[in-house]
């Protein structure tokens, strides 16, 4: 593992406190993401959407819980292995290339992120992510 790499995975380390599972818009589900879930699931694509998801803005979004939970949070994730590609992105994220500053601010309410990270380091590490480059 190269000196950059390491320097990206400082940045961040899952506490697994399900934080980030609680409100903050909910989670947009791809095609291939409601196919994964749906398989891991034993239930149909269509039993899936119809149950575990909501449209918003002209995309499927995992519903929350009456705790503001997502839906597949109980004490942990009860789809991890096949968690959505939006929360295995976390939290490197576009919005952090629109404005570092949302580094910050997710910090904030996340105790895995780094929030003394250099914003150099931070877009260096979110664009790599995101790009593979």
């Amino acid at each position: 593992m190269g000196s950059d790499e390491k320097a990206c995975q400082a940045l961040f380390a899952c506490t697994q406190c399900g934080d980030c599972c609680s409100g903050y818009g909910g989670t947009y589900l791809s095609e291939t993401d409601i196919d994964v879930i749906s398989r891991y699931l034993g239930i149909s694509a269509d039993r899936l959407v119809l149950r575990y998801t909501r449209k918003s803005g002209g995309r499927r979004l995992i519903v929350q819980g009456d705790n503001g939970y997502c839906i597949f949070w109980d004490k942990v994730c009860t789809i991890h292995p096949v968690k959505p590609k939006m929360c295995r992105q976390w939290p490197f994220i576009r919005s952090i290339l629109v404005d570092v500053g949302n580094w910050q601010a997710m910090a904030a309410s996340c105790p895995g992120m780094d929030p003394d990270a250099p914003d150099q380091k931070i877009l260096e590490c979110v664009k790599k992510a995101l790009t593979g480059k």
